[in-house]
């Protein structure tokens, strides 16, 4: 189930099995020192700044390391990790920690991204136009695709200078240079000759024949496939060349320099209003190259969500990790955005829940999450059950109820679908004296408890009986009030209106932020993700529309507030 996680990241981590993750992207604070740091202010923000640069530069690196720990035992054999930094601390990452971690073998780039130009300069020194990316895997065997970007028409003319019945084409070099030259000949020709070796192109022959059955030819077999594709000719010299032909051509493969990549800028498109926001180019080519299609990508440093949103559109899984309750929720409304009928469904997990939210959520999704809460693995099969809505992790049943005093038929029920479940791990559970199931309400009447209890004594039968208040923690959501404040109707003909959204948190918390959708239909869509005042303007035209506001506290609970608006040479308002 793709996650978005609010808590620390390294303690959530640490509860995670090993080795689950194919790709870790990762954009920690960077260590400037500087209070322009901080994002939001929240107080697990605050405390967090503190614990890293307390102490200077080696206090962060310790700050980071474990975390950094925890992404290592988390990787698959096959995976790779990108980690994203600046000047300020990148030789220090990579020497204290990714070469002590990963190994300095198993260092593959550092990517440089020019994310900026220069402009004026106030400072004795060059202006600072890049960021720092290193890509190490976990071993030698892992997954990488080239990366290709397009050629320009100067290239073109230079390079695809051959020609024949199939287009134009270049001419390249099929060895490379090595220290240990084999003796490898194909067709009276050997590299050896002139101390090279074969660089046969890997991708190409992939392309051929698929990655499985490339991994077990050899040079010679691979050449014979090159040559009967009409991809290798020969010299005067007798010296085969390889043919890549410029339609259809991927273009020009990218090294470690990316300098083809905007930051996100004040006025692009995507840009949302969160001060360390990435561009989904950015993460689309770090995630393409590295991982396949249904792989598992991990963002420990969610921030605005754009690792888990490129994912999401890439079709990986993925799991996103944040401290801050704004992360989580600009995340989540981003997913939203985006969404179509193919997405997979995903879950938040946050400190406290709104009581009334829970309790009158779908069924079905209610039962999912409480399982998902408890620690078990839910049933994804919803109907037909068999009674069994989920399992702990040594396979006991659970059921979930959303009722409260649920009666005595329910453990009836839940008795014999615990033994049609799995009768031999029911009787081995009741000879030990372990819990047979677990049964999940608000409450529980009389006559349950007693039947329970009697189970119990008579027949040495333990079916727990758990509160949904003793594992899920509820707190109360903040309230919003929405008015118009003024409107205006200019000679075009278009109606701009002044809102004010003003909400109210519950006691010992505040509101962080107001997000807002100005076309509201079934499911909020934001227009505005980042709203501090509260306080927005809009053009309409003549019609009727529905907006909504949303308001979010600082432990992401959220209210959504919708009016209806018919504008008609003046406003008038349904609530």
């Amino acid at each position: 189930m793709n996650q978005l996680l609010l808590g620390d990241n390294l303690e959530i981590m640490k509860k995670m099995e090993n080795e689950i993750f194919d790709l870790i992207y990762l954009d920690p604070p960077f260590f400037t020192g500087k209070n322009q740091e901080l994002i939001w202010g929240e107080a697990q923000e605050l405390r967090s700044y503190k614990d890293r640069w307390a102490g200077g530069i080696m206090n962060f690196i310790e700050w980071l390391k474990p975390r950094v720990e925890q992404m290592h035992r988390l990787l698959k054999p096959t995976g790779a990790i990108f980690l994203h930094c600046d000047y300020h601390a990148n030789s220090y990452i990579r020497c204290f920690i990714l070469d002590k971690i990963f190994g300095a073998n198993n260092f593959r780039n550092e990517i440089v991204w020019k994310r900026t130009s220069a402009k004026s300069n106030a400072s004795k020194k060059l202006p600072v136009l890049k960021d720092s990316i290193f890509y190490y895997t976990k071993t030698d065997e892992y997954t990488y695709y080239s990366i290709f970007t397009e050629h320009s028409e100067k290239y073109k003319k230079a390079i695809y200078c051959h020609e024949n019945g199939k287009g134009f084409y270049s001419s390249s070099n099929l060895t490379a240079p090595t220290n240990k030259p084999k003796n490898e000949e194909w067709k009276g020709y050997n590299p050896a000759s002139r101390g090279r070796s074969w660089g046969i192109p890997r991708e190409i022959v992939i392309e051929l024949v698929g990655e499985e059955k490339a991994k077990k030819m050899s040079y010679s077999e691979k050449l014979d496939l090159l040559y009967e594709n009409n991809l290798i000719e020969f010299t005067k010299n007798g010296v085969p060349r390889l043919k890549l032909f410029l339609n259809p051509s991927k273009g020009v493969m990218l090294g470690d320099w990316w300098d083809d990549i905007s930051n996100v800028t004040t006025h692009a498109k995507e840009r949302i209003g969160y001060p360390t926001q990435k561009p989904e180019k950015l993460l689309e080519r770090i995630i393409s190259c590295a991982s396949n299609e249904g792989d598992f990508v991990l963002d420990p440093f969610l921030g605005s969500g754009t690792t888990v949103c490129v994912a999401d559109k890439l079709n990986r899984n993925w799991v996103g990790i944040d401290e801050l309750a704004t992360a989580i929720s600009v995340s989540e409304m981003r997913l939203q955005k985006q969404a179509d009928i193919l997405q997979k469904p995903f879950v938040k997990v946050l400190h406290k829940y709104d009581y009334e939210t829970v309790r009158n959520s779908d069924a079905f999704d209610f039962e999912g999450f409480a399982v998902r809460m408890f620690g078990g693995i839910e049933n994804l099969k919803k109907r037909g059950d068999k009674g069994v809505d989920g399992k702990t992790k040594d396979g006991i049943p659970i059921q979930v109820k959303r009722q409260d005093s649920i009666g005595r038929e329910y453990a009836d029920n839940f008795h014999a679908a615990i033994i049609r479940n799995d009768r031999n791990l029911y009787e081995k559970n009741r000879e030990t004296g372990k819990p047979v199931g677990f049964l999940i309400a608000f409450s529980f009447g009389k006559g349950l408890i007693e039947e329970i209890a009697r189970l119990k004594s008579v027949d040495n039968v333990i079916i727990e009986l758990i509160r949904v208040d003793s594992f899920i923690p509820f707190a109360k959501k903040p309230s919003l009030k929405l008015e118009i404040l003024s409107f205006e109707t200019d000679k075009s003909g278009l109606t701009e209106i002044s809102f004010k959204a003003e909400g109210v948190a519950d006691e010992n918390k505040k509101i962080e932020f107001y997000a807002w959708d100005f076309s509201f239909e079934e499911k909020f869509s934001a227009d505005i993700y980042i709203d501090k005042d509260g306080l927005q303007k809009y053009k309409f035209t003549k019609g009727i529309h529905k907006i909504a506001a949303k308001v979010v506290d600082n432990d992401g609970l959220e209210t959504l507030e919708t009016i209806t608006l018919h504008i008609n040479g003046g406003v008038n308002l349904e609530k």
